[in-house]
């Protein structure tokens, strides 16, 4: 459904935003692009939805050449950005209904996708307020209904919940989870929240600096690091300490160091063992273990947390 390759953006200036990326999407699949601020997600939705020329590199939306067909490319999709572009001084409605004639739907048509969309975002006891009235949350799930009120094949969400307290985002990702049941949509979804992608997406695109490091499931991208990990803080250098420990077959090629912590993936040594040999050794002032998350993948890909550079 979503066809890209060597897909490249260079803005005035020589700020290259996205370096020659490729990737597909199935029919029905929930792909998500994870990566903090910056790392060129944004300017990849802009691309797929027409609203940024690329540079180079080809891209098509439900078969369509998004530079050469734009048109059809958008009559096939729809978008959610990161900015609210509903009018908060019409109802919700209003707001749906106007998007709906938009679209050229059918007027009995609109009103019964309208009525359904209400109830399956949970708008249904808010459609007929005025929006300014609505929460944060309330309208993000306002904003989604507008973008499927045209019936697109392809939905492209922009950091659908950021800005959102931990409560309200979750009513939002569980909406959007929602959806799945209901529908044969393909959706593209980009953020920086681990569990979001996580819970959301069948495969994940791990992107830095316009590029994309790592593409699989979540499951499959999290295998790569074992079942367990061992974190230190050390007492001296990272790199010393992560030698000291290969040496005594606790740490493998996995292991990586951000400042003064070492992430050590446990595969063949249990927690037990390698504490104890860390303790013998006398590197660390702390140890933990716990289970791996993406940012661990995305730390080891790339150097740079992943919450902390969002």
């Amino acid at each position: 459904m979503i066809e890209v390759r060597k897909l490249r953006k260079i803005y005035p200036g020589g700020v290259e935003a996205v370096s020659g990326i490729d990737f597909d999407v199935e029919p029905g699949e929930v792909f998500g692009l994870l990566g903090p601020n910056g790392a060129g997600k944004s300017t990849t939705i802009g691309m797929l939805t027409t609203t940024v020329a690329p540079t180079s590199g080809t891209a098509k939306v439900a078969g369509f050449d998004v530079a050469k067909h734009p048109l059809p490319a958008r009559r096939a999709s729809s978008v959610v950005f990161q900015e609210a572009v509903v009018d908060r001084s019409l109802t919700g409605r209003r707001n749906l209904e106007i998007h709906a004639r938009l679209w050229g739907v059918d007027e009995r048509e609109s009103k019964a996708r309208i009525d359904e969309l209400a109830a399956t975002l949970d708008l249904a006891e808010l459609v007929d307020r005025p929006v300014g009235s609505y929460s944060g949350g309330e309208r993000r799930r306002l904003e989604i209904a507008r973008a499927l009120v045209s019936g697109p094949r392809v939905l492209f969400l922009d950091e659908p919940t950021v800005g959102l307290d931990p409560l309200i985002r979750a009513e939002l990702l569980d909406a959007i989870a929602g959806l799945r049941g209901r529908t044969e949509m393909t959706v593209l979804v980009t953020t920086h929240y681990l569990d979001e992608a996580e819970r959301l997406c069948d495969r994940v695109a791990i992107i830095h600096s316009g590029r994309i490091v790592a593409l699989d499931t979540p499951a499959a991208l999290l295998s790569e690091l074992g079942p367990e990990i061992l974190e230190l803080r050390v007492t001296g250098s990272a790199h010393a300490a992560a030698d000291a420990l290969r040496a005594r077959g606790i740490a493998g090629d996995e292991a990586f160091a951000v400042g003064s912590t070492l992430t050590i993936p446990l595969r063949d040594t249990s927690s037990g063992e390698a504490i104890a040999t860390v303790t013998d050794l006398g590197i660390a002032t702390a140890i933990s273990t716990r289970q791996p998350t993406l940012d661990d993948v995305y730390l080891r890909l790339t150097g740079d947390r992943l919450a902390a550079a969002a």
